[in-house]
């Protein structure tokens, strides 16, 4: 929208900015689904989004399919990771049960020969020859380990050597973990999500080493002179022994499978009850690794637990310290009870509603571009329902949502006072306002009212005639005197609408107090020192310089004020003369 060109044409604000925020929302929401969906550490900034040329056949890294395909491949790998140990180890003649996993991995390897990624210099590179270089790099070797189908070479075997062999190898698999962790780092700044992530990691490992705890046992328990293996005081307990010449006697396999992890999980959190034990030297050596292990993931797991749950205090711990600062001022400088009253509650509102946060020095620190999306798309509600902000250009809005402040007013606190200087123009976004003189209320203003001073009306800055006080805790967005007359200055086509269309709900200008008042010292957008040398000739010549639409709209505005004031003073001269002449 921002890039249209207009010329001479007139365009409805509200939609206008009804179409911004519209397009900055479907943006938005689809940005954020590609964000959440796609693993890959390289995504595409948003403002980059563009469709570039692209080979036949080839794939984007961010689009939506390939997004799909990389949670699809994720799944597959937590499967991998699961099962292949457990295969590995309990079910060696377990033969073509994965082969369709193998067909996935190997069509993996295939769409990434044919997806393109970006570069060092934040290009994208969609050149199949540049990309399967940049494979073969990177996750070809580890990818392709993955995806061998070693069920097929089980295929007709016999004997368990060869299979005890390959399901060894199929542990090759988890290589591809590597890559998965690498793609959730992402999601580490997420406390939760780093939670889950760290039990389901733990819960992983514990599994892997109850298969090993199982294959230790399983391989000893044959060579052994006594039964003293952890398989057979299973057996014993159970009542189910083990015989000679039967493979399939013993324990079940289920019984075995949840006593080993048992035993895992209680080596790895330093419980150990003790009613399973080792009792061979492998199984002590094994049970001395797995504690050794386990001492480093209890470190590694409560250090986090400890980091996330300083992460979600954080909030408190800042809002306990301002609070602090502001009881020692109030302390030190001595304020009396129902101004410390007012800031501290005001304190306590502010906080809640902003939680501490400042927009002007988050806004400091991204460029005028950015920060004028940023501050349209906060002061959206303003430009979109006041008619003065209509047939505005996309330029002219972005120039006075720079130049609006929002403020948070508490109640009780009076905005201006009679007798103070109309600098700005206030439009309520919320709350309620009351108009006061001598204690007497004039008006009470609410949501979407305008109060001030018509600023391109008078040639001198007003003075106001009430009071205003909030009512309520308000939101008011206001803009200086200067900065508007500068922008309308600017756009001179917007000028004209906004004087006819501004609908003040209440003008605070006092005419007696503002006679004498302040020249407005107006920032020109023009080159000052050819408008002198206008101004000097066209004095020479004895011929009026030209006028701006701005100084055109406030001299006609003003000639109507000074009439109506002179008419004004007139009835009242002739009302006293009248009353003189009664006595």
């Amino acid at each position: 929208i921002f890039c249209c060109e207009f010329k001479g044409t007139d365009l409805n604000a509200s939609k206008l900015v009804a179409g911004i925020v519209e397009s900055n929302m479907s943006s938005g929401f689809a940005y954020f689904l590609s964000q959440m969906l796609s693993l890959g550490s390289e995504t595409l900034p948003e403002y980059k989004l563009q469709s570039p040329r692209v080979h036949s056949c080839t794939i984007l890294h961010y689009s939506p399919f390939k997004a799909v395909w990389d949670w699809f491949i994720l799944v597959l790998v937590i499967y991998t990771a699961i099962f292949t140990p457990y295969v590995a180890a309990f079910l060696l003649n377990d033969e073509g049960k994965h082969i369709v996993v193998d067909i996935m991995f190997i069509v993996d390897i295939l769409i990434n020969f044919r997806t393109t990624y970006v570069n060092k210099n934040d290009e994208v590179v969609s050149h199949p020859g540049r990309i399967a270089v940049h494979y073969f790099k990177g996750w070809f070797l580890i990818d392709v380990v993955a995806a061998i189908p070693f069920d097929l070479l089980l295929w007709g075997s016999e004997t368990d050597e060869p299979t005890t062999l390959i399901g060894l190898l199929k542990t090759a698999r988890l290589l591809r973990l590597v890559r998965v962790a690498r793609k959730l780092d992402r999601y580490s700044e997420y406390g939760a999500a780093v939670l889950l992530l760290l039990m389901a990691t733990f819960a992983l490992i514990a599994h892997w080493l109850a298969c090993i705890w199982y294959a230790i046992g399983n391989i000893e328990r044959p060579n052994l002179p006594q039964p003293i293996g952890w398989l057979d005081q299973l057996a014993d307990q159970t009542q189910q022994q083990y015989k000679t010449n039967e493979s399939g006697s013993g324990p079940s396999l289920k019984s075995k499978y949840i006593t080993a992890l048992y035993f895992t999980f209680s080596s790895l959190t330093s419980v150990g009850f003790g009613n399973v034990s080792p009792n061979t030297n492998m199984e002590k050596v094994f049970s001395i690794c797995v504690m050794l292990i386990g001492s480093l993931m209890y470190a590694s797991i409560f250090g986090n637990v400890s980091a996330i749950i300083q992460r979600l205090y954080s909030g408190t711990a800042r809002y306990h310290t301002q609070m602090l600062r502001v009881r020692e001022f109030i302390r030190f400088h001595q304020i009396p009870n129902p101004l410390r009253q007012r800031l501290e509650e005001y304190f306590q509102h502010a906080w809640s509603y902003t939680n501490g946060i400042d927009m002007n020095l988050v806004l400091k620190g991204f460029p005028e571009c950015l920060q004028a999306d940023i501050c349209l798309h906060l002061n959206r509600n303003l430009l979109r329902n006041c008619p003065a902000f209509r047939e505005a250009s996309p330029g002219c809005l972005r120039t006075l949502s720079l130049k609006f402040k929002s403020t948070h007013v508490p109640p009780g606190d009076i905005l201006v006072h009679r007798g103070d200087i109309l600098s700005a123009l206030y439009f309520v976004a919320r709350g309620s306002i009351e108009i006061l003189k001598e204690d007497t209320v004039l008006a009470i203003l609410g949501k979407d009212d305008i109060f001030g001073e018509m600023p391109c009306a008078y040639e001198t800055v007003g003075k106001s005639r009430c009071n205003v006080r909030a009512l309520t805790y308000c939101d008011l967005h206001k803009i200086q005197r200067e900065d508007l007359i500068e922008t309308l200055e600017m756009y001179p086509g917007f000028a004209e609408n906004f004087v006819r269309n501004l609908e003040i709900t209440f003008d605070l200008r006092d005419e007696e107090l503002s006679l004498s008042g302040p020249a407005t010292p107006r920032k020109q957008s023009f080159d000052t020192s050819g408008q002198q040398n206008c101004d000097a000739s066209s004095r020479s010549s004895g011929k009026s310089a030209p006028q701006s639409p701005v100084t055109a709209v406030a001299r006609m505005m003003a000639e109507a004020a000074r009439s109506q004031g002179s008419r004004l003073l007139l009835g009242m001269s002739t009302s006293s003369q009248k009353q003189q002449q009664e006595q």
